[in-house]
C-alpha cells in the first residue's frame, strides 16, 4: 500500500540554468505564450506527417564560424537641454530640461572552428556609445575612451528606457554584421575553401538574413509559434533530434526549426533550441541547412557542470562570450572615467 507520504511525494525537474539569466522557457510562470505570427507548417511534411526527424550523413563545412555581441550599459546620466525660447511663465523659466541617456561599452567577434586550427579566435572589435534622445548630445571623451553618440528620434508612445536600448541594440547587430563580414574575409588564409563555411549567429537571424549560409541560433523560447500540436511533438524529441522546417512571418519572415541539444533529461524543453535561416533560400537549401545544423551543433553543446547555461551555450560561444567581455574593459574604470569627464 502506499503511504500517504509516499502519495504526496511531487515529482519536479529543475531548471539547469543559472537563475541570473532567466529560464530557458522565458515565460516560465504561465508557459510559453501563443504567438499571432503567420506559419506555414507545409516545408518540409505535411502537418498530418509531422514526427521527430533523426540525423543523417550530411557533408562537414570546411569551418564554423560562430558569431557573438555583448553589450553593457556603463552608467545612465542626464544631458541638460538648452533653456526653453517661450515667454517665462515664473522664476523657473530659465531651468534646464534634463534628458536621460544611457553609457554603453559593445562588443562582437567571431570565433572559427576549422580543421587545421581547431577553435580559435577570428576577429574581434568593441566599441562605447552615448544612446539618447537629446538633439544636442555630442560625442563624451574620457580616459577610457569615447563614447560615440547615438541620437534616437523621441517616441513618446515608447518607454525611453526600451527605446535606448533598442538603439543600442541596432548598434551591435550591426557590429555583428561588420565582424561577420570580416571574418570571411580572414578565412581567405586557412585553406577553407570559398563558400564551404558556416556562420552560426547567436540569437535571432534578424537584420542578418543577407549573409549567405547563415543560421540563427535561439537558446530560450517564450512563445509558440506553431499549432498546439504541432508544438505539444517538440517536448517528444530526443537528443539530436529536430522538427521538420517551417516558415514563420513576424515583422519579418524566416525558414525555422527546433533541435533538441543533448543533455540531461529533465524539463520537457530542456535542450531544445530553434534555428532560423533566411526566407529567401529555397525550400530544398533551407532544409539542408537544418540537416546540417542537426548533425553539426550537438558536438558543439556545452555540459552542465562548465556552463549554468548548458546546453544551449554552445562552447564556442561561451568561450567568446568570456573574451569579449575582457575587451569591454573594468566597469569600475569606466564609470570613475565618465565621473571625472561629467565633472570637466
Amino acid at each position: 500500500m502506499t503511504s500517504t507520504a509516499q502519495a504526496s511525494r511531487m515529482r519536479f525537474h529543475v531548471d539547469g540554468w543559472d537563475p541570473t539569466y532567466g529560464s530557458s522557457v522565458e515565460n516560465a510562470e504561465n508557459g510559453i505564450g501563443d504567438s499571432t505570427a503567420e506559419v506555414n507548417p507545409h516545408i518540409e511534411l505535411a502537418p498530418a506527417d509531422w514526427k521527430p526527424i533523426s540525423s543523417s550523413q550530411v557533408s562537414a563545412p570546411g569551418a564554423v564560424l560562430f558569431v557573438d555581441g555583448v553589450r553593457r550599459v556603463e552608467a545612465r546620466i542626464w544631458i541638460e537641454q538648452p533653456p526653453s525660447s517661450e515667454p517665462a511663465t515664473g522664476p523657473t523659466n530659465a531651468a534646464r530640461e534634463a534628458r536621460m541617456a544611457l553609457c554603453a561599452s559593445y562588443a562582437a567577434g567571431t570565433v572559427c572552428c576549422c580543421p587545421d586550427r581547431g577553435a580559435h579566435l577570428l576577429t574581434i572589435e568593441y566599441r562605447r556609445g552615448l544612446f539618447t534622445t537629446a538633439p544636442n548630445a555630442v560625442d563624451v571623451p574620457t580616459t577610457a575612451g569615447t563614447y560615440t553618440a547615438h541620437i534616437t528620434p523621441d517616441d513618446q508612445d515608447q518607454n525611453l528606457s526600451v527605446l535606448l536600448s533598442t538603439a543600442l541594440q541596432g548598434q551591435l547587430t550591426d557590429l555583428e554584421v561588420r565582424v561577420a563580414t570580416h571574418a570571411r574575409t580572414a578565412l581567405a588564409g586557412h585553406g577553407v575553401r570559398e563558400g564551404s563555411d558556416l556562420l552560426v549567429v547567436d540569437g535571432p537571424l534578424r537584420g542578418r538574413t543577407h549573409l549567405p549560409r547563415a543560421l540563427g541560433f535561439i537558446k530560450s523560447h517564450r512563445t509558440a509559434y506553431l499549432p498546439p500540436d504541432l508544438h505539444a511533438m517538440i517536448a517528444t524529441l530526443a537528443p539530436g533530434e529536430r522538427s521538420p522546417v517551417f516558415l514563420m512571418g513576424t515583422s519579418w519572415h524566416r525558414h525555422a526549426w527546433y533541435l533538441r541539444l543533448p543533455c540531461i533529461p529533465g524539463a520537457p524543453w530542456a535542450g531544445v533550441v530553434r534555428l532560423e535561416c533566411a526566407a529567401d533560400i529555397s525550400e530544398s537549401v533551407a532544409i539542408e541547412l537544418a540537416n546540417l545544423s542537426q548533425a553539426l551543433l550537438p558536438r558543439y553543446a556545452s555540459i552542465e557542470y562548465k556552463d549554468t547555461r548548458a546546453p544551449q551555450n554552445l562552447v564556442p560561444v561561451a568561450g567568446l562570450e568570456r573574451e569579449l567581455r575582457r575587451h569591454l574593459g573594468n566597469p569600475i574604470l569606466l564609470s570613475r572615467a565618465l565621473r571625472v569627464a561629467s565633472a570637466g
